[in-house]
């Protein structure tokens, strides 16, 4: 291939890739623009925290009590070969509260709740009913993307904290009945090792794990294509999206919280 049409290529595609990132960014700028913005709509508020919130408990639940237990054996497996199994109640805490716990129930979050808003919101512009909104004078951003992005901000570290709290449960079960740990002893080693900024850290990315999962399913549905493929391209691509951007912000705010 002629050097120049690669250099061509590799410049439309990097255009391309920055032109993406500030729509993006210009989408997300204008949603909190207009979720602190009257009018409100309390009962898309309502319904979008029912959705992201209680209905996402079982499968945080299950993820984090598996998570937890399944933490718990191998930290004893590997400790076991230097006789640490000491510190099993300590690691799987600062484990599941400062890492596995936010982690694991983002990107639950937005294999679930991202899909799902991408998918309504392109169905929704595929059969005209964002047109019909903008007709009765309803700005679609107001009603479809502020009450999401704000429910998701609101719920998903509460989900963080419950899934942080059951995923330690799965630990205590496992390592109380399966590994002779005592109940008690447990359960003080866990609460002394923790620390108020570890808690701190978790909620905090909750919260952004929370937002970046509904504005990616909100993005890329108002961007959706006509037709089936339209909308299916924007399911998939607001997963995918959301998936990489949980797992990169992870690393971000890990780091903040490292140097505190």
């Amino acid at each position: 291939m002629n050097p120049v049409s690669l250099l061509a290529r590799l410049g439309r595609t990097a255009l391309a890739g920055m032109a993406a990132v500030g729509r993006a960014a210009l989408f997300a700028l204008g949603a909190f623009s207009h979720m602190v913005r009257p009018p409100y709509y309390p009962r898309e508020l309502l319904q979008a925290l029912l959705n992201i919130g209680w209905l996402s408990l079982p499968v945080v639940g299950l993820t984090a009590i598996f998570t937890g237990g399944a933490l718990a054996l191998q930290i004893y497996a590997g400790g076991a070969r230097f006789n640490a199994e000491a510190v099993v109640p300590q690691i799987v805490a600062i484990g599941m509260v400062r890492e596995l716990g936010p982690v694991l129930v983002g990107l639950m979050i937005a294999a679930r709740v991202t899909s799902s808003i991408a998918a309504e919101i392109a169905t929704m512009k595929v059969t005209e009913q964002i047109d019909a909104l903008v007709t009765l004078s309803t700005h679609p951003m107001k009603y479809l993307v502020a009450p999401r992005v704000l429910a998701a901000l609101v719920t998903v570290p509460v989900l963080v904290g419950v899934g942080d709290i059951i995923g330690i449960m799965g630990g205590y079960t496992v390592a109380v009945q399966n590994l002779g740990f005592n109940a008690a002893a447990y359960l003080k080693n866990t609460v002394d090792f923790l620390e108020p900024l570890d808690i701190i850290s978790s909620l905090v990315k909750g919260a952004a794990f929370g937002t970046i999962a509904a504005m990616m399913g909100c993005y890329y549905g108002m961007q959706s294509g006509r037709g089936a493929q339209g909308v299916g391209r924007a399911t998939k691509g607001s997963v995918e999206s959301a998936a990489v951007l949980i797992l990169a912000a992870n690393f971000v705010l890990t780091g903040v919280f490292f140097s505190l």
